[in-house]
């Protein structure tokens, strides 16, 4: 009968009937003898599970109160349930106090409270426990140690970790266990202890996925990508099982340290793996996309996303938009943008950065504005994105309203972005005093507002300027980046600096470690050309390692021109149509060069490859603001009122340049001249 009794209780409590799982209790009591103690045991365990998974705590605590009537709170099975019970109900006091009063040896229960602590993020709390258990001689075991290590990596408890460490050394007598071993790793990694971490790895007899996800982990949260590379590769080597989570972090690494291809292949070779795309992956992959515009790629995800019902998850949806905004395809952004009914600060930032991005400043202008009328306040991203769109509209009226609200605003004084932006902001307008006092007020600076300041000095043609602000920059040990050189390098080349420059472009790779691409080059050929060492300019597209841009190329020509190089000019021009670039202003570039030499014939050829690759020159275009507003002034626009105003005045400003010096132009039309400067400038 007390079988059946136990069987039909059993049956009761896994179906939450607690009130008659608790009368069959009480006719498991009433029949029982002194022989049927387990069947009493048993069906206490199985009540207080019930009473904890269907949340019942006045029953449990009846229970409790019956327990000790029938002497069981000293019994190892009941103690460990009376502390799952109120653990679920994140009582741990009460389950502290149940842990304590027990006077048991084994160290099950205080595990189990342990646990419950850390669970519930109450580190110190599982600490304290761990050396009162310790205190009364109750000996920690193998699911010991892994609760506390973990909460010694939380609480960043290095003196008590390495203390610990030495128990378990002198505790496990060489006996080897993997899961303590792992939770050292992982906990001397939380502790910025990799060398250590990296030695317990080392020596680890054998190891499972948590074993390298762990150590993996450790290099990824220190920012030490190279290392968590080179590991990971050794993992899939190893034939270890790699999780989402660190196929995650090595994509998520490859976004942070540029290599978007990397990351995409990743997340390929994770479908080819069987593994699904969970959001993290989709956000990582439609980051990649956005950098290198790969918009197929991101609309495949974008199909996954809405295949998985992941497309609905804010931060999702938000990485959409950004992607699609990167990638130009701004009809597809604003669906998804309008389509979001509750619209974050963060989805509104997403869609104005795109905008900005592409350089549309009324939209972006207009969409600030609705942003303001929906009640959201900007943050330090919303301001950062829309700055520098300020500096390339030829208005800095907004530009000034803005550094206004940020002086007014409390919080936004510890956001360096923002500040760089400022700096950014006026230094790219010409302004180049306001930067530098936004520059003089800042407290702290990075290589961003050094560079900004720099780069805006050398638009000016302050090179030497340039070069104390950089000097200053190396004296407090801000190490330049590859922006910080294209900078200095620019700032040299339009200050005839070439000494320095060629000094400084050396020192880039001796000195700072900076390979130089592309850019970098760009710089020497601009800055030896500028300067007439046109073989110098020759020389350095000839021996660098990269393929010449277009841009390089016309550099180059217009520098021949310039200086009444026409051999070396050219041999530039031929490389230059063999490229077919898209771009008009290069052909009208070589166009006036052939003019300028009396080179007829060529200059008809160029005409004849404009024409035959459908290129048409778009008319020169400036934007004058006219007080009420910009106005558009188009080369050989007749249209506006006082158009014949303009062309005198615009023939008075060529004679001026022919004044000031300007001489290579002098046989060119006004419309020709107007071109040129136009070319020149891009």
């Amino acid at each position: 009968m007390i079988d059946n009794l136990f069987n039909s209780l059993k049956d009761l409590s896994r179906q939450g009937h607690l009130l008659e799982a608790f009368e069959t209790f009480s006719l498991i009591k009433l029949h029982s003898s002194s022989t049927n103690y387990d069947a009493i045991l048993h069906s206490v365990s199985s009540l207080l599970s019930s009473c904890a998974n269907f949340k019942s705590l006045p029953q449990g605590k009846q229970l409790h109160a019956q327990i000790i009537s029938l002497g069981l709170e000293n019994h190892l099975t009941v103690v460990s349930k009376l502390v799952t019970f109120y653990s679920s109900f994140s009582l741990l006091g009460d389950a502290h106090v149940v842990t304590v009063n027990s006077n048991i040896l084994n160290p099950l229960p205080w595990n189990l409270l342990i646990s419950s602590y850390i669970n519930n993020g109450l580190h110190g709390e599982a600490l304290s426990a761990y050396k009162e258990m310790v205190h009364r001689g109750i000996r920690p075991d193998n699911f010991t140690y892994p609760s506390v290590l973990k909460a010694c990596g939380e609480k960043l408890d290095v003196a008590f970790g390495r203390e610990v460490h030495k128990s378990i050394t002198a505790a496990s007598r060489h006996i080897w266990n993997l899961y303590v071993h792992n939770s050292l790793v992982s906990m001397y990694g939380k502790l910025g202890e990799l060398d250590t971490a990296r030695c317990l790895f080392d020596q680890m007899p054998e190891r499972d996925a948590v074993s390298w996800n762990g150590i993996i982990s450790c290099y990824a949260s220190k920012g030490m990508w190279k290392e968590a590379f080179v590991l990971f590769e050794e993992m899939r080597v190893a034939g270890a099982e790699v999780n989402i989570i660190t196929w995650n972090t090595i994509a998520g690494g490859c976004v942070r340290t540029g290599n978007f291809k990397r990351a995409l292949a990743l997340l390929s070779q994770m479908r080819s793996c069987g593994i699904s795309l969970d959001p993290v992956a989709m956000i990582i992959g439609l980051g990649a996309c956005s950098h290198v515009g790969a918009i197929r790629l991101g609309t495949e995800v974008h199909a996954s996303a809405i295949r998985s019902c992941f497309d609905g998850f804010d931060n999702v949806r938000n990485a959409l938009i950004t992607m699609y905004s990167r990638c130009k395809d701004l009809r597809h952004a604003d669906i998804l943008f309008q389509s979001t009914e509750a619209k974050s600060i963060i989805t509104w930032n997403s869609m104005l950065s795109g905008y900005t991005h592409v350089e549309r400043s009324e939209e972006a202008s207009f969409l600030f504005k609705e942003m303001l009328f929906s009640g959201i306040e900007p943050n330090y991203v919303t301001i950062a994105s829309i700055l520098p769109l300020c500096a390339r509209v030829a208005n800095l009226q907004h530009g000034k309203e803005f550094h206004c609200y940020i002086m007014r605003r409390e919080g936004f004084e510890d956001y360096l972005l923002i500040w760089n932006s400022l700096v950014e902001m006026y230094a790219r307008s010409g302004k180049v005093l306001a930067a530098k006092r936004v520059f003089d007020s800042l407290r702290r600076r990075d290589e961003v507002t050094y560079t900004s300041l720099i780069s805006g000095y050398g638009i000016q043609g302050e090179g030497k300027t340039a070069l104390i602000l950089f000097d200053e920059m190396i004296k407090h040990q801000i190490k330049p980046d590859q922006v910080t050189m294209v900078a200095v390098l620019s700032a040299c080349s339009h200050s005839g600096l070439v000494a320095e420059g060629n000094f400084l472009f050396k020192k880039m790779i001796t000195v700072y470690g900076i390979v130089p691409g592309v850019e970098h080059f760009s710089c020497m050929v601009d800055l030896f050309g500028r300067a007439g060492l046109l073989r110098k300019a020759k020389e350095v597209i000839m021996s660098m390692p990269c393929r010449p841009t277009t841009a390089m190329w016309a550099t180059l020509i217009g520098a021949c021109r310039i200086h009444g190089n026409t051999e070396i000019g050219e041999w530039a021009a031929e490389k230059l149509l063999e490229m077919k670039p898209e771009n008009p202003g290069y052909y009208v570039l070589i166009a006036n060069m052939y003019a300028a030499a009396g080179r007829w014939s060529k200059l008809a050829e160029v005409r004849t490859s404009m024409r035959d690759l459908g290129v048409k020159k778009a008319p020169g275009c400036a934007w004058v603001d006219v007080g009420s507003g910009f106005s558009p002034f188009v080369v050989g626009d007749t249209s506006k009122l006082n158009s014949n105003e303009l062309y005198v005045l615009l023939e008075g400003l060529s004679d001026l340049m022919k004044d000031a010096g300007y001489v290579a132009g002098e046989n060119l039309s006004s419309e020709e001249v107007s071109e040129e400067i136009e070319c020149c400038n891009m």
